[in-house]
């Protein structure tokens, strides 16, 4: 998956937003003000949340995805945009998403859309 296309679906989950608050060198997408993705322009990586910390450990055990700089706890990976497929990638991107909004509170959720 291109970083336009990670772009683009990230942009286009209700209620998502995209913001730079470290400056242009991190794209950084936030749900309900929590952070579930983010992404360096050129890195050719993204960090997202999973929502098992075991399965997200799994996939750095096996090579599947890194650590995530400056997430090293709670389920955050850091995957390679080009070591898997567009399906994955996506569902990767939506499952972060999914789990953010799960945790906002429901008043939160409700006016997400």
């Amino acid at each position: 998956m291109t970083e336009d296309q990670i772009i683009a679906h990230c942009d286009a989950l209700p209620g998502a937003v995209r913001e730079r608050p470290f400056g242009p060198e991190t794209d950084v997408w936030k749900v309900g003000g929590k952070i579930f993705a983010l992404m360096a322009p050129g890195s050719g990586r993204v960090s997202v949340k999973c929502a098992d910390p075991d399965f997200a450990e799994m996939l750095i055990s096996v090579g599947r995805a890194g650590k995530a700089p400056y997430l090293p706890r709670g389920g955050w990976i850091a995957v390679d945009c080009t070591a898997c497929d567009d399906a994955e990638m996506t569902r990767r991107l939506t499952e972060s998403y999914d789990v953010v909004r799960a945790s906002l509170p429901k008043r939160v959720q409700a006016g997400l859309g």
